[in-house]
């Protein structure tokens, strides 16, 4: 798929991994921060299901303060978007607000 332009899903994925990437972030937060309504944008759903991320309970007394951070194929992703000198912004905003409606 190289050479063509990145799909909405994909940019919003790539903004996820940053915000996940860009600091400690708890489930709470990110459950709160990336929900969806839209089957068509289900972020979340599918870093889990592609392995980007992961849920990290060590030390959680409940599964809402688990941390949610990146896997090696997540940061490998992340490192992928736009080439070597393309940088996230330094704090992403959740796409939550973006997500209102369904496309």
């Amino acid at each position: 798929m190289q050479g063509q332009p990145a799909s909405a899903a994909d940019l919003l994925m790539a903004q996820f991994l940053a915000w996940v990437a860009g600091g400690t972030h708890d489930y709470a937060e990110a459950m709160e921060a990336w929900r969806s309504s839209c089957p068509r944008l289900s972020i979340w759903e599918d870093a889990i299901g592609d392995g980007l991320i992961r849920i990290d309970g060590s030390g959680a007394r409940r599964m809402a303060e688990a941390r949610v951070v990146l896997t090696p194929q997540g940061r490998a992703r992340l490192g992928g978007v736009g080439g070597p000198g393309d940088h996230a912004p330094s704090a992403p905003q959740p796409a939550g607000a973006a997500l209102a409606s369904c496309p």
